[in-house]
């Protein structure tokens, strides 16, 4: 896991003071999403399929730093649509970062580099750039020719001025265990990219694509074989290893989709991003006011193949602080990666 070590203080610490309190539910990481509106058009997405009106707004600051704040959540990740598309995203980032928020700003970098200076390099904010393949690859999944070589040049600069900048990469049937390793070496060992998030896709119901999305034992089979002869290991991944595990189908979760709540220009959404059931003005009607025993694998057909990120990443950084063994596990890879 190559959290920062300062990071991962903050975020066992916040745990731990909801294990005094005895909360059962709380966020570890709000979605963001100040807007809807997209350059890109992504054939496994669905966020630009609302109507025009909708597309047309934005957040007011107030309202998106208002939101985080009444969640507690420690960790902040904006997307969208596009978020360098909102006029005052870096009034967003600035306010949250300075309530001392670890905030992810999701961007498909084609406005990276032309807005840039609008932000400040610090530990607690980070570019986090979406690439799904290399080349062909990841234009081929945006549908439009370019964007890889825009990324890259963004990286590239962003890193140059000092910023961290991690990488969401989410992979679906199309994939190998090869298209993987290629694309993760690249962002690891040539980009060398501070930290990579990966997810298998989940078959979001307004994405233009519906035919690609992994299935459960495709996904464990895919990440087991990319995973060995060590790649796991060297690779900077920004999870926790039984989250890894679990990728791999070495462990099984139940989904906490209430620990990476989705807020959006509708509220808060139940019961996560990926689903709508409808939304909600606080983050504690969300809490208190969602059947969440109706939701998962075997229970929603909905649920039945997905294994992302927003779901099953919190129950495994649960089970690490509720497990010594793993807290110590997660606790060596983590002073590791910092060492590098």
């Amino acid at each position: 896991m190559a959290m920062p070590l300062r990071q991962s203080v903050k975020v066992a610490t916040y745990l731990a003071e909801q294990k005094i309190r005895r909360r059962d539910k709380f966020p570890l990481i709000v979605e963001l999403e100040p807007l809807f509106a997209c350059n890109l058009k992504c054939e496994g997405c669905g966020k630009i399929q609302h109507p025009a009106g909708v597309l047309k707004q934005r957040m007011p600051v107030a309202q998106a730093v208002g939101a985080v704040l009444e969640s507690g959540a420690p960790m902040v990740s904006i997307a969208g649509g596009e978020p360098l598309m909102h006029p005052q995203i870096d009034e967003i980032v600035r306010q949250l970062v300075a309530k001392r928020k670890y905030v992810f700003l999701c961007t498909n970098a084609l406005l990276m580099r032309k807005k840039m200076d609008k932000f400040k390099p610090s530990p607690y904010f980070a570019f986090a750039v979406h690439i799904d393949g290399l080349r062909e690859r990841h234009d081929e999944s945006v549908a439009k020719e370019g964007v890889f070589d825009e990324a890259v040049e963004a990286i590239k600069e962003a890193k140059r001025r000092g910023f961290r900048v991690t990488t969401n990469s989410t992979f679906f049937n199309t994939d190998t265990p090869q298209t993987i390793v290629e694309v993760l070496d690249y962002l690891n060992d040539d980009l060398k990219v501070d930290e990579m998030m990966i997810s298998p896709a989940y078959a979001y119901e307004k994405a233009p694509d519906q035919e690609h999305f992994l299935g459960v034992e495709q996904t464990r089979e895919l990440f087991k074989k990319a995973f060995s002869g060590g790649n796991r290991a060297r690779w900077r991944l920004n999870h926790s290893p039984l989250f890894l595990d679990f990728l791999e189908g070495k462990v099984d979760f139940p989904c906490t989709a209430w620990a990476i709540p989705n807020y959006s220009l509708f509220g808060w959404q139940r019961p996560c991003y990926l689903m709508s059931d409808g939304y909600v003005p606080t983050y504690r009607e969300l809490v208190e006011e969602t059947d969440w025993d109706k939701y998962g694998r075997g229970k929603d057909p909905r649920c039945a193949n997905c294994m992302a990120h927003c779901g099953y990443e919190p129950t495994a950084v649960l089970a690490t602080m509720g497990s010594l063994k793993e807290s110590l596990r997660a606790l060596r890879e983590t002073v590791s990666s910092n060492r590098e």
